[in-house]
């Protein structure tokens, strides 16, 4: 056989195994796995290093509309850019559907700001705000079947959330059509009705953001998202889980036999509410929903990755700008927590704190990690396999990994849009060094060449 490119001298990582041999790569794909392969006009030295299925983020926010005059930080190019520096190869971002607007031209809309601008691969979540008959029954089934196979829906914020009727709804046309729902669950008349009386109470910094969240809010949400989910005999995924309570929802609904799967992030193991806490409007930077919580909070969100209770571990990046009139410090955010923009940036950050705080001190195993940053994701949303794993025919979708190399986290490195990170100054071991999507290297050593040769995939039924 001949190759365009092999890979040479690594430890391979799957989900499953963990083995030395060399990757023959052409055409964009994987086409052998041998302990030794013959000569190609690109040969990568990986001796030393680790090699594992690129990164595929499926909880990712970019160039998404939102209030009036806040502007989110990343475009498709910044994001991905990030991406790719973070060892992804895939990112599933959010196509949000605007009051009164068809589905298409959400999906248009987005497909234009995305067309030529990615370094990795895309594939888009629908986000249905507007329910109306004519997206239920004609629009939301035939995009379902070209491949748009999963639909968010959120009950809360004022402008996204779903009435328990249209959540239902939204569910039976899923498990008519084989998608999966992605439910946001917190409480929105519960947030409301705290938010009114803490500022009533002039207590209206960023800190108590949370205090208007508080984990009941979300435990509630969640119950009755499963409930929904069990009354419609379909499937569901709780994203974002922060705590014990809502985790043990999950646990439950998965041990009495329900098909509910379970989404964490690193901020809820990283941050604690006290990172809210900080002088002025600096706290602003760690504001996002869920709320992080405390030390027990992020103990059970570890319980529940290394127990399988979560199967992905994604970043919710969401990034807005600190020093922006446009971002964190929107004016009237100076007037109450509840015009802070919502949400922290993650997408490059998400696998190397994962390494270093759960495969670095113990908690999960390697195999464990490429389930959890790579494989589970294309399962779940109708990439596997040819994403997700290192195996003939997959994509040459790679990550070339330092499992030793000591870096502390600074926003220079990370290169998005943002201008800052909520983890400056952390001290993680393990570190990306080559990023290849389809055989081409589109990272190495934290910078990227301006080949953005992205496309967005279609994805197979749930």
């Amino acid at each position: 056989m001949t190759f365009e490119t092999i890979i040479r001298g690594g430890t391979i990582v799957t989900a499953s195994d963990t083995f030395s041999a060399d990757i023959g790569i052409s055409g964009g794909r994987i086409t052998a796995l041998s302990e030794t392969l013959g000569d190609a006009p690109e040969i990568i030295d990986a001796t030393g290093l680790l090699v594992m299925p690129g990164g595929i983020d499926s909880h990712v926010h970019l160039d998404q509309p939102g209030a009036p005059g806040i502007v989110m930080a990343d475009t498709f190019e910044t994001g991905t850019r990030s991406a790719a520096i973070g060892g992804n190869t895939t990112v599933l971002p959010f196509c949000l559907q605007q009051k009164g607007q068809s589905l298409r031209q959400a999906i248009s809309d987005y497909q234009a700001k995305a067309n030529g601008n990615c370094y990795t691969d895309i594939a888009l979540h629908l986000i249905i705000t507007d329910p109306a008959p004519q997206v239920l029954g004609q629009e939301l089934p035939a995009l379902i079947a070209e491949g748009y196979t999963s639909i968010k829906i959120f009950m809360t914020y004022d402008d996204l959330k779903l009435a328990d009727s249209d959540i239902l709804a939204v569910l039976d046309v899923a498990r008519q059509h084989r998608a999966l729902v992605m439910v946001h669950a917190e409480g929105y008349d519960a947030i409301r009705f705290l938010t009114e009386r803490l500022e009533r109470e002039g207590r209206t910094a960023p800190f108590f953001h949370g205090a208007s969240r508080p984990i009941p809010v979300e435990r509630e949400a969640t119950h009755r998202a499963i409930s929904f989910a069990e009354i419609v005999g379909t499937e569901a995924m709780i994203v974002h889980v922060s705590n014990r309570q809502a985790m043990e929802e999950i646990r439950r609904a998965q041990q009495r036999g329900l098909r509910i799967h379970g989404e964490t992030c690193p901020q809820y193991l990283m941050l604690t509410e006290a990172d809210m806490d900080r002088p002025g409007m600096e706290g602003a930077k760690y504001v996002c929903s869920p709320p992080p919580r405390d030390s027990d909070s992020q103990a059970a969100c570890w319980e529940g990755l290394q127990q399988g209770v979560f199967e992905v571990f994604s970043s919710d990046h969401c990034p807005y700008r600190y020093e922006d009139e446009a971002g964190k410090k929107a004016p009237d955010g100076n007037n109450s927590f509840r015009y802070v923009p919502n949400g922290i940036p993650g997408i490059a950050t998400r696998m190397p704190i994962l390494f270093s705080e759960g495969v670095g001190k113990g908690r999960i195993d390697l195999n464990r990690f490429v389930a959890l940053t790579s494989t589970n994701h294309a399962k779940r949303y109708g990439l596997y396999p040819r994403k997700g794993t290192i195996a003939v025919g997959s994509d040459a979708d790679l990550v070339l990994w330092d499992a030793t190399r000591d870096v502390v986290i600074t926003h220079s490195l990370l290169k998005d849009g943002c201008d800052y990170t909520p983890y400056e100054g952390l001290a993680v071991r393990g570190w990306p060094v080559r990023t290849l999507l389809r055989g081409v290297t589109v990272m190495k050593d934290a910078e990227t060449g301006s080949r953005r040769s992205g496309m967005e995939l279609q994805r197979s039924l749930f």
